[in-house]
């Protein structure tokens, strides 16, 4: 990872599937690297990596859900530990641009969505940073010699704005969401640039332990944001109930901003997951989804 790069393992246009957002035109930008390795162990991973070369968006069970140790393995792990490459950041300007989009997303219509792997680690907080100020270099109001960057003295109130004639005006903004497993602090620089966030907190199916999934102060930080949400992915209604105990209860985290989503990855588990996901909506007055794209695109990844 570099502060000046992107450390992109894979990005594509499509629309939100997931959350609070289901249904938004959107750009994904997939981090590599990860501190977690959902369904599977560090060691298992280390050795599969100088074994095999995933092909792209090939799904696999790790050895934890193997041994009944996790019930899931992440999906993306064929992206993320085994692709990336540090793109220059005119990178996904000039994607925009081909795809025509650009203006969409220099507007907010089309909305950024930074995922991974996991793009809150630090290199990345830094790298998507210094992303959006390169972006800003591109704004359409860079000749008025008055431009600048104001920042309001309220935290997550801070704007980027211009001067002209006389005033500020707020610029046309892109939109930035990001999806992170909420175990690593978002310092400021992003924090305040951030306009969603999408947490998606790890329970014991995911066979990580628990000192690493379960971040009290990094979960904190995403609460003092005005736009948030905490996604659990659930198989059973014991998860749901992990969830409370080890999530919600202690840390105070209002229902309103829970979402509870099914583990599946095919068309095949869509109707019966989706039933059982709605049914548990109903009995813990939660709000329930379920996953566009695979409904879709029988899919989970690069759709």
């Amino acid at each position: 990872m570099k502060e000046d790069k992107l450390l992109i393992s894979s990005d594509f246009y499509s629309v939100q599937g997931e959350g609070i957002s289901t249904g938004i035109p959107s750009y994904f930008v997939r981090l590599g690297l990860c501190n977690l390795q959902c369904g599977m162990s560090p060691k298992h991973l280390a050795q599969i990596k100088k074994e095999q070369t995933l092909v792209d968006g090939e799904i696999i069970v790790g050895d934890l859900e193997k041994e009944g140790k996790a019930t899931w393995t992440c999906d993306s792990i064929s992206q993320w530990a085994w692709r990336g490459e540090n793109k220059p950041f005119q990178y996904l300007i000039d994607q925009w641009k081909e795809q025509g989009i650009y203006d969409g997303v220099r507007k907010g219509d089309v909305r950024v969505i930074w995922t991974g792997g996991e793009p809150t680690m630090l290199k990345h907080q830094e790298a998507i940073v210094n992303f959006h100020e390169y972006l800003l270099e591109q704004d359409d109001h860079k000749e008025n010699p008055k431009f600048l960057k104001q920042w309001s003295s309220t935290g997550v109130d801070k704007e980027y704005a211009f001067e002209y004639g006389g005033a500020l005006h707020k610029r046309l903004s892109t939109f930035n969401e990001i999806e992170t497993n909420g175990t690593v602090y978002i310092n400021d620089d992003l924090f305040y640039i951030l306009d969603q966030i999408n947490c998606s907190p790890k329970l014991t199916n995911s066979g990580q332990p628990e000192k690493k999934r379960i971040v009290p102060n990094a979960i904190k930080r995403i609460m003092e944001h005005d736009n948030y949400q905490f996604k659990f992915v659930v198989s059973t209604e014991d998860d749901i109930k992990e969830m409370f105990k080890d999530f919600i209860e202690p840390l105070n985290i209002p229902l309103h901003r829970v979402v509870i989503m099914p583990g599946m990855d095919s068309q095949d588990q869509y109707h019966e997951r989706t039933h059982f996901i709605l049914e548990m909506a109903k009995k813990y007055t939660l709000r329930g989804m379920s996953r566009l794209h695979i409904s879709a695109w029988d899919k989970t990844l690069n759709v």
